[in-house]
């Protein structure tokens, strides 16, 4: 059994769905990021789970108990909000310690944990010091601390990094994971950054429509994505429209509008003559010469600059008006306004495929 176990959730807000039937299954420890664009049911999902709204239907249980109808006091869960909230006239240990004196926990015990709890987050040093004299990242690793000082079930994060600059990140990233980690608490987190997400999870629930469209590590969403929307919406990737001509299994050999036989990975069964969808990653595609067989060709469109490598957009021959696709290269090996050919990197994880019919929001 899985320690915190969410079973057909549900909530519609002015009758309008907005999570529709989210099962998943949390292990304990397990850092579990929930990533999906704004609107996708994320934040509703996590407000579910601390009890800040009511679900339509569906299920909340921690370690076998059902805390579904239970206030957000009563479930033991810690939450550390997108802003913070750290009251600015009171100092990192006072912040701690508020909420173990909402509790009404002994003097001798709240000392005992917004030491542990500081400590935890390696900043025992500026218990003293209040949030005016902190930088973001100590702020949030502040909040964090209050978060864990209850000791709580589970560890709720909103949005935790989004109000740091982005050279602060990296860094607070690792802090952050590394002070989850020393706890082993069971985390939920909610982001729409997919470098946190992929950073900081230990699996990545993609959500969008209200729908769970895919969970698993960040390596299965980026090479064998499940759905059309996890394919476009994790990393970069360019859409190559073609028709199914040759099926090995899941291995078929899409006929691209740009003219070109090029193979692909579709995870359901498809038919020859099928109108496709090839998903191509940019590190995944190698310049070639415009004559080169098998290679769609265009010209360089925009090169962005990387260091050391740089990102080409290609406009396409022989297609409709807009089809592209995007190059990872080294800087110099083209440059805006060359005519290049592409071909599918070999040993490279295979294109995903599928039906261009299918509209996932």
């Amino acid at each position: 059994m899985t320690y915190l176990e969410i079973e057909n959730l549900a909530k519609a807000f002015g009758g309008k769905p907005v999570l529709e039937g989210l099962t998943l299954g949390i292990e304990k420890g397990e850092i579990l990021a929930l990533l999906g664009p704004s609107g996708s049911g994320k934040t509703t999902a996590l407000r579910l789970l601390a009890g800040f709204e009511t679900p339509d239907r569906g299920r909340i249980s921690v370690d076998g108990e059902d805390v579904t109808a239970l206030p957000p006091a009563r479930r033991n869960f810690g939450m550390v909000f997108q802003h913070y909230a750290l009251f600015p006239h009171l100092t990192a240990g006072e912040n701690v310690a508020f909420g173990l004196e909402s509790r009404k926990v002994t003097k001798p015990e709240v000392a005992r944990r917004v030491a542990e709890a500081l400590a935890l987050v390696e900043l025992p040093q500026l218990v003293g010091r209040k949030p005016g004299e902190m930088s973001g990242g100590q702020q949030q690793r502040v909040a964090v601390a209050r978060a864990l000082a209850p000791e709580p079930r589970v560890l709720l994060l909103d949005e935790p990094l989004s109000n740091l600059d982005p050279s602060l990140r990296e860094r607070t990233r690792r802090e952050l994971r590394s002070a989850i980690r020393r706890v082993g608490i069971t985390t939920v987190l909610v982001t729409h950054e997919q470098e946190e997400a992929f950073h900081l999870g230990d699996r990545i629930a993609v959500i969008a429509g209200g729908l769970l469209q895919q969970i698993g590590r960040a390596e299965d969403l980026y090479e064998r994505p499940a759905t059309r929307f996890v394919a476009g919406f994790i990393g970069r990737s360019s859409a190559l429209a073609g028709t199914v001509e040759t099926i090995e299994g899941e291995k078929v050999h899409v006929r691209l509008d740009a003219g070109p036989l090029w193979p692909g990975l579709a995870l359901e069964t498809l038919s020859a003559g099928t109108r496709v969808e090839l998903i191509a990653r940019p590190e995944g595609l190698i310049f070639a010469a415009p004559e080169t067989p098998g290679a769609v060709v265009g010209r360089v469109a925009e090169r962005r600059y990387g260091a050391p490598s740089a990102t080409f957009t290609i406009e396409l021959e022989g297609t409709g008006p807009g089809a592209e696709i995007e190059v990872l290269a080294a800087a110099d090996a083209a440059q805006e306004g060359d005519r290049v050919g592409v071909l599918p990197l070999a040993h490279a994880p295979l294109p995903r495929v599928f039906p261009a019919s299918r509209v996932e929001s």
